[in-house]
């Protein structure tokens, strides 16, 4: 498959290896490989580049670290998950999922992450990819998936392919294996299903999800935020506050 442009959301726990990912992706040193320097839930990093006559836009996604929030937390991530959705909506919208996993067991959190994205975020209307790091100690990296694949799917996690890799950079061979594993991957989608949605319904949808993973929010506090954090005016965020549907929580 071959289309101009690839919309890519990159999401993970911090620490997981996605700016090595990207850095596979591009083909050269385009991301800092070092731990998120926000590491709330929703931030996200842009980066765009061609790989070859294509443009690939990826938006480096910190994802939940445990699969319940504080109530902080929570407030963060309203501002970042705002910010988020208008960067998706400017784009056009989403082609594909790229989720970073560590090469260890699932967790929790693992699906909890793959719910918020997959589920929620995209209306499992966008194909999402395994990406597994930290795999430079496997004698093949492949053999990762192989034995794994059928308890991943026992969590309830489908996906639409994946990758083995590491970005450990004094590991040559395995390296240029990651590179191929990606572009591979990256080679079976396109743009044709791009998924969208307006950006208030969206904004909300994702909001009541968060809301759902947190207990003692306010519903004041949520209409500040969205005023003083978000810059909305008072009457949208009114609107959007009574949305939300789910009212002080105790």
């Amino acid at each position: 498959m071959s289309s101009t442009s690839l919309n890519i959301i990159l999401f993970g726990e911090t620490g997981v290896g996605k700016s090595s990912v990207i850095n596979l992706i591009a083909g050269g040193s385009v991301a800092e490989v070092s731990p998120d320097a926000d590491g709330c839930t929703m931030n996200s990093t842009d980066y765009q580049f061609m790989i070859g006559s294509r443009k690939i836009t990826i938006w480096d996604t910190v994802g939940l670290e445990e699969p319940q929030m504080g109530v902080n937390g929570y407030y963060a991530a309203i501002v970042k998950a705002y910010g988020l959705i208008q960067k998706l909506s400017r784009a056009g919208g989403v082609d594909l999922l790229l989720f970073c996993i560590r090469g260890n067991r699932i967790t929790a959190t693992t699906q909890s992450n793959y719910r918020l994205f997959y589920e929620v975020l995209c209306d499992k209307q966008v194909p999402i990819a395994l990406i597994i790091t930290h795999l430079e100690r496997e004698h093949r990296m492949e053999d990762w998936w192989v034995r794994n694949e059928e308890n991943i799917l026992k969590y309830g996690i489908k996906c639409a392919g994946h990758a083995c890799v590491t970005g450990v950079t004094n590991r040559e061979e395995k390296v240029r294996q990651s590179r191929d594993a990606i572009s591979s991957l990256l080679s079976q989608h396109d743009n044709r299903g791009r998924f969208t949605m307006p950006s208030e319904p969206w904004f909300i949808r994702l909001l009541e999800h968060l809301a759902s993973l947190v207990s003692g929010t306010s519903g004041k506090d949520v209409l500040r935020i969205l005023t003083k954090r978000c810059g909305l005016d008072e009457e949208t965020a009114q609107s959007l506050a009574a949305q939300l549907r789910y009212g002080d929580r105790q």
